[in-house]
């Protein structure tokens, strides 16, 4: 870490004006040279350009330039394996155990190496449910860090209330703490570790902020389902009749782009919970993909990369005019902008509506090119796929992804943030759906004509009006066709949208070819399955593709 000249910070006056009771050092963090609570945006980015972190642009957001690690470390999660959750995780790919001993161990390093250091402090709330939130303390090394959880999360503006604050959970942000894979059994110098029994979790050596937004929500999809609430990776919008929408999909698939729609409310964007009661925001602001950001096609996000408040996050820019270029991907394809949600001119004031959905659509980036652009679910086609989350992971959004997408099953559209067992969250949403007489939609964002490289992406356009369609009922009595292979309703027309559009295959030169690559992904969606056959109702496996024979 940078140690800084003896001399006073912009914000050194009032760093501790907004201090807790429950201090550091009921984390094991003393003798600190200083800590800062809770400053507001305007002090972190004063303290943030003082240090170096980064540069004010054209407009007033912050830009920064997160280092080798501009994604999330997907492989390197892990929770401590102790009697009180060990039988509640999922354990696998995604969910590594690491023992009690690993964990202090590198807790009780890092308490020494922050110890002499500067540390910035945020106590907030992640949900917006009063009911179900999660107070969430946030100590990072880094001023922007500490901006970037003002912007994401839900923050305290009474003065009382942050005196009295004690974290339900606390995240340590060691951006410059590098582990040992020798000592601590890790994959590499990179790890994010959970540790529900002592309420901790550990970011280490990632500066990518992504991680710490996501740390929370893998946090809240532990703990909320125990309540039997629904944790959902999805976005959240609502429309003048009361009417909510959700869009389950990973990163790339349109869930952002797609919920800010000028016609609707904006929930959220990204995580949220669904109880007795309605939708909730987990968090109050907005992380989107910027790569390529249209004005024409998403207004709203692209506003946002030109406001005071915005974090940047690995985009390029002119140092002499600070006009940024969104269209350069030289560092990275996952460029992203942090702003508050509240920046979006439609967004609800609430961040938690008391409705329920009457659409849940499942977002899918189909690199292949052979899903219809729509489909209508019945109940058991909807778990099928919702336990499949098929789409292809884009670029950048995760380390050591390509340029050219890479065909993945999510499970439910957020595989990596989930802790339970797929099926767990599968009953939940089906519990929630059939209450509620929801209508459930596979919409594809993907490609057309070809696979990767060969055809093309769909268009917004279409896609913006065939989920308008959909939401608003114009497609409930229109002509549905079966899909040969899937099963599930495709319409044939739709207003806005020409007729073919509808019939993939018409896209593809060669109709053999379409068939072929449309029955390997069925293939494909048939062996992925057999990971989750054992905890799933045979209904459910039944609703799954038939092979072409």
């Amino acid at each position: 870490m940078t140690k800084y000249l003896e001399f006073n910070t912009p914000a050194i006056k009032h760093a501790e004006e907004l201090k807790c009771d429950f201090g550091l050092e009921n984390h094991g963090l003393r003798h600190m040279d200083q800590v800062y609570w809770n400053l507001p945006t305007a002090a972190l980015y004063e303290e943030a350009i003082f240090r170096g972190e980064g540069k004010m642009v054209m407009g007033g957001p912050f830009l920064v330039n997160t280092g080798k690690w501009t994604a999330r470390a997907a492989n390197d999660k892990y929770f401590v394996y102790e009697p009180g959750t060990s039988d509640k995780i999922d354990w696998g790919e995604y969910n590594r155990p690491m023992s009690p001993q690993k964990f202090e161990g590198i807790l009780t390093r890092l308490q020494a190496y922050w110890q002499g250091e500067e540390l910035f402090v945020q106590d907030v709330y992640a949900g917006a449910d009063p009911n179900y939130r999660l107070p969430v303390r946030v100590i990072s090394e880094k001023a922007w860090q500490s901006h970037f959880a003002r912007n994401m999360f839900i923050t305290i503006n009474d003065r009382d209330e942050l005196n009295q604050f004690i974290p339900g959970f606390t995240l340590l942000v060691a951006s410059s703490f590098k582990l040992d894979p020798r000592v601590d059994g890790t994959l590499s110098e990179t790890a994010i570790v959970i540790n529900f029994e002592s309420r901790l979790a550990i970011i280490a050596n990632s500066s990518y902020a992504g991680e710490i937004k996501k740390t929370a929500f893998t946090i809240m999809n532990y703990l909320l389902p125990l309540q039997n609430i629904m944790a959902m990776h999805c976005s959240a919008n609502i429309g003048k009749d009361n009417d909510v929408a959700l869009f389950f999909g990973l990163s790339g698939t349109g869930k952002t782009t797609l919920s800010a729609d000028p016609k609707r409310k904006l929930i959220g964007d990204d995580e949220h919970g669904w109880s007795e009661e309605g939708i909730f925001n987990f968090e109050a602001g907005c992380y989107a993909k910027v790569i390529r950001l249209s004005a024409e096609h998403e207004p709203e996000i692209y506003n946002c990369t030109r406001k005071f408040g915005t974090i940047l996050e690995n985009v390029i820019f002119d140092p002499a005019s600070r006009k940024i270029d969104l269209d350069d991907d030289h560092l990275t394809e996952n460029t992203r902008a942090s702003y508050p949600l509240d920046f979006i001119p439609n967004a609800v004031n609430e961040k938690m509506v008391k409705a329920h959905p009457k659409n849940v659509v499942f977002l899918t980036a189909d690199a292949q090119g052979v899903l219809p652009p729509i489909a209508r679910l019945n109940m058991n086609q909807a778990i099928y796929h919702f336990i499949s989350g098929y789409t292809s992971k884009i670029a950048g959004t995760e380390l050591g992804l390509g340029i050219e997408p890479e065909i993945t099953f999510s499970a439910c559209f957020g595989a990596p943030f989930m802790v339970h067992h797929p099926f767990y969250y599968a009953d939940l949403l089906k519990k929630r759906v059939e209450k509620v007489g929801a209508r459930v939609w596979l919409v594809n964002t993907g490609w057309v004509g070809g696979k990767f490289g060969v055809g093309k992406r769909i268009s917004i356009r279409h896609t913006r009006n065939m989920l308008n369609a959909a939401l608003e009922g114009k497609l409930d009595n229109v002509k549905y066709r079966k899909d040969k292979i899937f099963g599930f309703e495709v319409p044939l027309t739709c207003p806005n949208v020409p007729d073919d559009v509808f019939e993939p295959a018409n896209a593809w030169g060669n109709k053999d070819e379409y068939w072929m690559k449309y029955d390997a992904l069925a293939a494909r969606y048939i062996e992925n399955f057999k990971l989750y056959s054992a905890g799933v109702p045979p209904e459910v496996k039944k609703a799954g593709p038939v092979r072409i024979k």
